[in-house]
């Protein structure tokens, strides 16, 4: 068993230990608060910031990148749409300004159409905020439209990484994935 490390540092990841070390996670499902209005669910995001100003410029933010949570800010986050759904829990993962962005599954439930334009805001965090962005997805098409580099794990250690071309070039998806033999 490994451990988490951090510039180095290891360390055991508690919620609030992890944001503050510049970390955000958006898990699977989406997970939003159903019950909670769009504007809610990004100020839960923002959980450790105390100044209100900084948390209404960040929501701010969040409503430049995704303009159809601006036109829902005073909705419940139950009545939006999968997609709308998963771009709010993209933003509330951005409410805290992360260097590190780790993204469980994003094109989990989500048709065809909405994977691409989730997956071109997902590009863009990266491209235009400079954030690093880790991805777990069995979406292998659409999320290699997007990336840079790939690791392809295997019983939980790395079977390869490579560029998505590559790594299309390599049996090691059938390998992995269809349980191929060599």
């Amino acid at each position: 068993a490994g451990g988490v490390y951090w510039h180095e540092d290891k360390f055991v990841p508690v919620p609030h230990e992890v944001v503050q070390k510049g970390i955000a996670f958006v898990p699977q499902g989406r997970r939003v608060f159903t019950h909670l209005t769009v504007r809610e669910n990004l100020e839960i995001g923002a959980y450790t910031i105390k100044d209100t100003k900084e948390i209404n410029r960040r929501i701010e933010d969040v409503f430049d990148m995704f303009p159809d949570l601006k036109k829902k800010a005073n909705a419940k986050s139950g009545t939006l749409s999968g997609g709308q759904q998963q771009m709010l829990a993209l933003g509330r993962g951005l409410m805290t300004d992360p260097k590190v962005l780790l993204l469980d599954e994003p094109s989990l439930g989500l048709a065809p159409k909405i994977v691409k334009e989730v997956f071109a805001k997902i590009k863009e965090i990266n491209e235009k905020r400079k954030t690093a962005i880790f991805i777990v997805e069995h979406n292998l098409q659409s999320l290699f439209q997007i990336i840079d580099r790939a690791y392809v794990l295997d019983k939980g250690r790395i079977a390869m990484h490579d560029t998505p071309e590559n790594l299309q070039k390599s049996d090691i998806l059938e390998r992995v994935f269809l349980g191929k033999a060599k």
